[in-house]
């Protein structure tokens, strides 16, 4: 008979704010998570009233009750979008150094991109924000060179092939046109890797600057490069509901 306090491992690290549960399955793939001294295999479900878990041999405390934190960051360019990096690069945590609970990034902005990037420790809210059936809007201000053909315009709008899969049409529009250099609006429904640079390149564009300026109903707005602001309940509650999700308060 199965215990009724035992979670999937997954579950219990993403609810402790360790990682996402796609994150966490990741870590423990790669043999850093312990359970009981003993290495975790993906699909190990634990007691966390009983079992110790250890990532990367740090204790994970169980805590029935944690203060949930939903973040929005500007993120400038030259920061990587994770917890820690191995080559000692800056990564986004080093913009909030003043937040003490334990969080995490929702998707991903590449090293040299910028703009709006969420940060939790809600692993229920960053399956919802990054689960593909959701598909939220994001927008993005994308400054390339040297100009766009209308041939090109249609190839973005309606899919490019890109490592042996067509992108989803998504709109693109003209924001601003001189010599050299335009500056476009990308709004895309699917988060694959670098997938803007990606496509730009494949049309003989070089992306000058990719700025992310909102995802679903929510926007950047005049928030200062390198600076962050709490969501407020509202907004989590209205990016939730645009995933089907029941409010939180519920």
């Amino acid at each position: 008979m199965a215990n009724k306090n035992e979670v999937r491992l997954q579950k219990f690290m993403a609810e402790q704010g360790i990682a996402s549960r796609r994150k966490s399955e990741e870590l423990i793939a790669a043999g850093k998570v312990k359970v009981n001294g003993h290495v975790a295999q993906i699909g190990d479900k634990i007691n966390p009233y009983k079992d110790l878990v250890t990532v990367r041999g740090e204790k994970v405390t169980h805590v029935k009750k944690r203060k949930m934190v939903y973040l929005m960051l500007h993120k400038p360019r030259g920061y990587v979008t994770t917890v820690s990096d191995e080559r000692g690069r800056k990564t986004v945590m080093d913009l909030i150094p003043d937040i003490k609970e334990r969080v995490y990034p929702v998707g991903r902005l590449d090293k040299d991109s910028e703009g709006l990037l969420l940060l939790t420790n809600d692993g229920v809210f960053t399956n919802c924000m990054t689960h593909p059936s959701h598909e939220y809007a994001k927008v993005y201000r994308v400054t390339v060179r040297p100009s766009v053909s209308d041939e090109a315009l249609y190839n973005l709008r309606n899919g490019i092939e890109i490592d042996g899969r067509k992108t989803a049409p998504c709109e693109v529009t003209i924001l601003a046109q001189e010599e050299g250099r335009v500056v476009l609006e990308f709004i895309l429904h699917e988060g694959r890797n670098r997938e803007i640079r990606k496509m730009c390149e494949s049309q003989g564009l070089e992306v000058a600057r990719l700025k992310r300026t909102a995802i679903g109903s929510l926007k950047l707005g005049m928030l200062p490069q390198g600076q962050y602001r709490e969501l407020s309940e509202q907004e989590v509650k209205k990016l939730l509901r645009s995933a089907g999700h029941k409010d939180k308060a519920d």
